[in-house]
């Protein structure tokens, strides 16, 4: 049986920049990544240092993994399913195989809820964005449209209207809007239509054209913004091995270590409570993994770091 240094759960930025600094430090090793996520859909990220005509998700990915591997640490595709920790490890039970390890790193992400459209992933990261504080730069008095659900897409239309005065948003589910929201959005001069969409319109590789409406025919754009709420926070692992959660699912760290409230067990990543960037995602990873090492070295000291007291009482 092997017992690793380090295992991360979660192949995406947090826990490949995880992956190199715990590499770096000479760790055993491991992670553990079923092969989506947020990133592998990104088309180009835009706001990252280094990379000022973009670059995507998957390109970060490949090169992280070659970074990470050339320090030792080790791949494998499977996805965790349960968690339980043992008196000296950590237990960690996938698809495939079983996997102990002395320290665990859940960058297990979240997911977006949006409508399985022709043409829709294609511009997504490119054309067509999901948060306003990475992207609303790139909507700046361009035709937008902002494809989302009820309050959801509502407040997103409003966000975005400081960037743009040509707006409309479509709200595809037909949810109600709270009055407040509605009073702004006429205010705002942003119109709305309470239609279904049918297709995204793709002119090029992932440049946004418009909409199709199942009523209405086409509407010509040429940003998109999609807002749909109910995303899903991956943070199951974390609830198994009891580390606590608020009330949306995101996972509570300590800020200075990124540890849960569970000894040993850290958090990095959208997973966590942040403002979901990549660039953020990087620093918390390294952050986590400075301590996963430190944490390390105590154990065999016989000394365990203390587990995060955020939101104990």
């Amino acid at each position: 049986m092997t017992v690793y240094d380090c295992l991360i759960v979660g192949g995406g930025i947090a826990g490949l920049q995880a992956a190199i600094q715990i590499g770096r430090y000479g760790h055993a090793a491991l992670v553990v990544d079923k092969g989506d996520g947020r990133s592998t859909l990104c088309r180009s990220y835009h706001n990252l240092l280094g990379w000022p005509d973009g670059v995507s998700g998957s390109e970060l990915r490949r090169l992280g993994r070659v970074q990470a591997e050339s320090t030792g640490v080790r791949f494998v595709k499977d996805e965790i399913t349960d968690a339980v920790r043992q008196e000296e490890w950590l237990e960690l039970t996938g698809a495939e195989r079983t996997y102990q390890a002395r320290t665990v790193l859940l960058a297990t992400g979240i997911v977006d809820r949006f409508p399985d459209l022709p043409g829709l992933v294609p511009c997504l990261g490119k054309t067509v964005y999901v948060c306003p504080d990475c992207d609303a730069h790139e909507v700046r008095n361009r035709k937008t449209i902002v494809m989302g659900s009820g309050d959801t897409g509502a407040a997103m239309a409003i966000t975005l209207s400081g960037w743009t005065g040509d707006l409309l948003y479509v709200n595809h589910e037909r949810k109600p809007i709270k009055q407040e929201l509605a009073n702004r959005l006429k205010e705002a001069g942003i119109a709305m239509i309470p239609e279904r969409i049918v297709a995204v319109l793709e002119k090029d590789d992932g440049v946004f054209g418009g909409i199709t409406l199942r009523d209405g025919g086409d509407i010509w754009a040429e940003r998109g913004f999609i807002a749909f709420g109910g995303n899903e926070v991956r943070s199951g692992l974390a609830e198994k091995l009891g580390a606590e959660r608020h009330e949306n699912g995101h996972i509570m760290t300590d800020a200075r270590t990124k540890m849960t409230t569970v000894p040993n067990v850290w958090a990095a990543g959208d997973i966590g409570v942040h403002s979901e960037q990549v660039a953020i995602a990087m620093g918390e990873g390294s952050q986590a993994a400075i301590w996963m090492h430190k944490a390390l070295g105590r154990m065999g000291k016989g000394v365990e770091l203390p587990a995060s007291t955020v939101g104990r009482k």
